[in-house]
């Protein structure tokens, strides 16, 4: 009796981590850079089987208005995703071909540098094989794995609420930056104007009290 429940907690374990496994098949790439003006920045991800599913997120921290160009291609350089003066984007699609897929940002129509937050992910379907011995424990696999996937789900939204703070943190700091610098010029040439004006009033003064000195008068 000991050894079959011994057993049956071994094959338990093996399911429970063979699920975990399967469930998260994840490759990704967050990364953040900093494109120059008039830059334009690719990067690649593999892909190694047909029906892959590839995750694509980008938002600009800070730079001019923050936008920038994008372009999505597969192996074929066929174009699959494209936009013009976008702030950021979260995309999922499904890879028909295997090979290198590329992620170009371009900032050659603007003239200030961006600072860029992206994620590339490459994810596979999950599968979920049982062999004989474990056909009984189906209705138990069934129910952790719906579990696994609501867990997944939760963690996925979290991840994108997180995503979606950064961001916003990153734009109003710059936004906070840019309104300091212009109040900080802005006060500096009221003072140069105020300075001028005032020795502007003395050379008058001055000018006008000397012509008047040096008037004569017949009697």
């Amino acid at each position: 009796m000991t050894t079959f429940a011994s057993f049956s907690s071994s094959r338990l374990v093996s399911v429970l981590l063979g699920l975990v496994l399967l469930a998260v098949q994840i490759q990704a790439t967050a990364l953040t850079s900093l494109l120059a003006a008039n830059e334009r920045s690719c990067y690649y991800a593999d892909v190694d089987g047909v029906g892959e599913k590839v995750g694509f997120y980008f938002a600009v921290q800070s730079g001019g208005n923050f936008e920038i160009d994008y372009v999505v291609m597969d192996p074929d350089d066929r174009v699959l995703l494209e936009g013009v003066a976008e702030k950021q984007g979260d995309y999922i699609f499904t890879a028909n071909k295997i090979g290198e897929y590329s992620f170009c940002f371009e900032n050659e129509a603007y003239n200030s540098d961006k600072l860029l937050d992206f994620d590339i992910m490459v994810e596979s379907e999950p599968r979920r094989i049982l062999s004989a011995q474990q056909q009984p424990l189906k209705e138990h696999t069934s129910a952790l794995e719906e579990s696994t996937y609501k867990i997944s789900g939760l963690l996925s939204s979290v991840t994108r609420t997180q995503k979606y703070f950064h961001t916003r943190h990153h734009r109003n700091f710059s936004t906070v930056l840019s309104t300091q610098s212009r109040i900080f010029w802005f006060t500096i040439l009221e003072c140069v104007i105020i300075i001028a004006m005032s020795l502007l009033q003395v050379w008058i003064l001055k000018t006008f009290f000397s012509r008047s000195g040096s008037r004569r008068y017949k009697v």
